[in-house]
């Protein structure tokens, strides 16, 4: 199928009520928010966005407002991931059912573990070391169990096992639009 007829069997996503590009951040949730508000409120909703990442937190913030609006409205919500859906952009993804995400032709998805910098800074009697080191271990634990949560989300209803997700993830997983189709992690490609 040509990508033109394709698209017009997807009329909604021509015109997404709300448009991201951008990195991941607070200035991209300030006005995911701010679009969500002046949204009509009535029928499908579309999201497209363009990221190559930034903050998992507020990818996650926002996929939350998807997922609260679709359980107290009922109303559908639709992704459309274009050019680039990279690191959060994907998190983001991950809050949309597998069978209402779209990606236009071209596009790319990568998908990573979540990274951290951080340093350990060991100073005083010993009785007081341990807990410093604990707090970074509980940290570190908890950090896993939200990617693994995440990742669960994003391969919920498809064709790619969480096992297969979290083996590839390391190595920053670039799945082009047709793969990502294939593999059921989107529906279709415009």
């Amino acid at each position: 199928m040509n990508s033109t007829s394709n698209a017009t069997n997807y009329p909604l996503l021509a015109h997404p009520q709300i448009q991201l590009h951008g990195p991941v951040d607070n200035f991209m949730y300030a006005n995911f928010k701010d679009q969500l508000a002046n949204d009509s409120g009535s029928g499908p909703l579309v999201v497209s966005i363009t990221t190559l990442g930034g903050d998992p937190e507020m990818a996650r913030a926002m996929g939350d407002s998807i997922r609260l609006l679709r359980e107290y409205t009922g109303r559908e919500t639709l992704f459309l991931g274009k050019v680039a859906v990279y690191s959060a952009g994907a998190t983001f993804m991950s809050a949309f059912p597998a069978d209402k995400r779209f990606l236009t032709r071209g596009t790319r998805l990568m998908i990573h573990e979540r990274i951290m910098n951080s340093t350990v800074q060991l100073s005083g009697p010993l009785n007081t070391l341990a807990p410093v080191l604990l707090a970074k271990l509980n940290e570190i634990n908890d950090s896993i169990r939200i990617q693994d949560e995440g990742f669960a989300d994003l391969v919920a209803g498809t064709q790619v096992t969480l096992d297969e997700l979290k083996a590839k993830a390391p190595s920053n997983w670039y799945i082009e639009a047709e793969k990502a189709r294939d593999l059921g992690l989107v529906l279709d490609i415009i």
